[in-house]
Parts: C-alpha cells; sequence; structure tokens
C-alpha cells in the first residue's frame, strides 16, 4: 500500500515539475500565437476595432475585389513560380554534384553557405549598385553587346522596368541555394549504400540509379525544401522594401506590401482577410505537396 502510494506521489510530483516547466513556453505561445491567431480572425469578420458590428464576409468580398489585391496576387504567384523551383532544383544539383569527387569541396560548400552571413542591408546596398541604370550589370551586358556586334544596350533601371522580379530572384537564389544544398546534402549521406551498391552492380547507370533510388528516398528533403522555399519566398519583402519602398513598381508589388500598406491606413479588416486567405492558400498548396510526396515516396515509407 505504501509502494502505491509513493509511486501515485511520485509519478503526481512528476506532472507538476512537467507542467511547472512547460508552463511559461505553453503561455509564451497562446499569447503570441494563438491568442493573436483568433483576433485575426475575429477582425475579419468585423466593419472596424470601434463599432465591431458582425458583417460576414463582405472584408472578404471587397479584398478579393481589390485590384490592388488581384495585382499582389499575381504578382507573388509569378515569383514563386520562378524563384522556388529554381531554389529546389539549383540545390539539388549542387548537392549532387559536391557529392562527387572534385577538388576544393569544402571551400565551395563555404561559398554557398556565405551568403547567409551578409545582413540584409549590405545586400541591399550590394544590388542597388549591381542593377541600377547606370550599374555594373548594365556595364556588363553592354560591353558583351559591343565586342560581339550582336545588339545594342543602352541600359535600363531594373526595378522600374518589365524585368523587376528578375534581380529579386536572383537574390532570392544568391541568399537561399546554400542552405538548401546543405539540406540535400545530408539526405543524400542518408541513403542506404547497400542499395547503391547494388544498383551499381547490376550495371545501372547513374542516372537510372538517381532518378529511381535517390529520389526515392530524397522526396521527404525535396517536400521540405520545397516547402521552406514558399516560405522564403514570401519573405523578401524586406529586400523588396528597403530597395524600392512600399508602393514599387509593377512586378515588385507582392502579397506583403499590399497587407503592410493596409496596416499603415489602419484598414485592419481588410488586412485580417487578406491574411486569412493567404494562410488559406498555403495550407491548400502544402497540402497538395503533401499528398504528391506521399504517393511519391510510398513504397519507399512502406
Amino acid at each position: 500500500m505504501k509502494k502505491t502510494l509513493a509511486k501515485a506521489n511520485r509519478r503526481l510530483g512528476d506532472k507538476f515539475y512537467s507542467g511547472a516547466f512547460l508552463g511559461p513556453s505553453v503561455v509564451g505561445v497562446a499569447l503570441f500565437f494563438i491568442v493573436p491567431f483568433f483576433v485575426v480572425i475575429y477582425y475579419a469578420f468585423i466593419d472596424n476595432p470601434v463599432g465591431q458590428n458582425f458583417v460576414g464576409f463582405r472584408n472578404f468580398q471587397n479584398v478579393l475585389g481589390n485590384l490592388s489585391f488581384q495585382d499582389a496576387v499575381r504578382h507573388t504567384v509569378l515569383f514563386s513560380a520562378l524563384a522556388v523551383p529554381l531554389a529546389v532544383v539549383l540545390a539539388l544539383g549542387l548537392a549532387v554534384l559536391l557529392e562527387q569527387k572534385i577538388p576544393m569541396k569544402s571551400q565551395l560548400r563555404t561559398f554557398f553557405l556565405s551568403p547567409m552571413m551578409v545582413p540584409v542591408a549590405s545586400i541591399v546596398l550590394i544590388w542597388q549598385v549591381l542593377f541600377h541604370q547606370n550599374g555594373a550589370i548594365n556595364d556588363i551586358i553592354s560591353n558583351i553587346g559591343t565586342a560581339t556586334g550582336l545588339f545594342e544596350f543602352s541600359g535600363i533601371d531594373w526595378f522600374t522596368s518589365p524585368y523587376s522580379q528578375l534581380p529579386i530572384v536572383v537574390l532570392f537564389l544568391w541568399r537561399n541555394l546554400g542552405y538548401n544544398m546543405i539540406l540535400f546534402m545530408a539526405a543524400l549521406n542518408n541513403i542506404p549504400r547497400d542499395i547503391l551498391e547494388v544498383a551499381q552492380l547490376e550495371g545501372g547507370k547513374p542516372w537510372f540509379i538517381f532518378r529511381t533510388i535517390k529520389l526515392r528516398f530524397l522526396s521527404p528533403t525535396i517536400l521540405f525544401v520545397t516547402i521552406l522555399s514558399v516560405i522564403n519566398s514570401f519573405r523578401v519583402f524586406r529586400e523588396v522594401y528597403l530597395l524600392t519602398g512600399s508602393h514599387p513598381y509593377g512586378r515588385l508589388y507582392m502579397l506583403q506590401h499590399f497587407m503592410n500598406n493596409m496596416f499603415d491606413l489602419l484598414d485592419y479588416q481588410r488586412l485580417a482577410a487578406a491574411a486569412i486567405l493567404m494562410t488559406l492558400a498555403m495550407i491548400a498548396i502544402i497540402g497538395i505537396m503533401f499528398i504528391v510526396e506521399h504517393w511519391y515516396g510510398r513504397d519507399i515509407e512502406g
């Protein structure tokens, strides 16, 4: 009887100490994540924070019918559709390349990881110098055209041209390729060596082994890197904002610009509605990616 009581008291004490240690984290998550999440949902269904009259889905209708929101969605989709596949494919290609026996392998890894250590302000300054109308990129293109005689190029201001997203795509790749590459290299090292050796002994070609074996084992990492790249594609707002301000030209105006401008105008209702719509879109995209990854790698998981 005494042993049973002692065990019960010990379990009760363990639960108390566990709760005491977890308590601050639970309170912090609730205070800074869960409560604001429900506040955003509440604001999306009222007319204003003062009157607080329920208006149903009117805020969502206003946002969906807003031309600035439509432009922001179109530009964000265009940027993500271009930048994310490049970030995944190029990082995977670099990881496969660095898996081979090539000289200066460690130096190349350091080179691709070095952009992560550069502050955002320095990156913005470098990009302004490179892509200004009188910048280095225009000089290089002009010199190539003059030397080859194939074309004449007088220079453009990249951030106000129809090609305004290209410098941001390059910036996105420059900052994210190294980290994605390290993730793929770690996944490649975790592929069972015996399976690869058997495939090689059976006469499998490198491309066949990569397509039928390595890609199957890499599918969870590809999913993770893709999700990470999608999230990071929404975070280029910092760099674009510092380069072009809150109202950038044309295709540089994205969803976070729209929401930031709604915040400046104290239009919390449309801000909340836009945030919820973006969240639902992200959930749908990530859900589709999970389904595709599960279907593609189901035989490996089994």
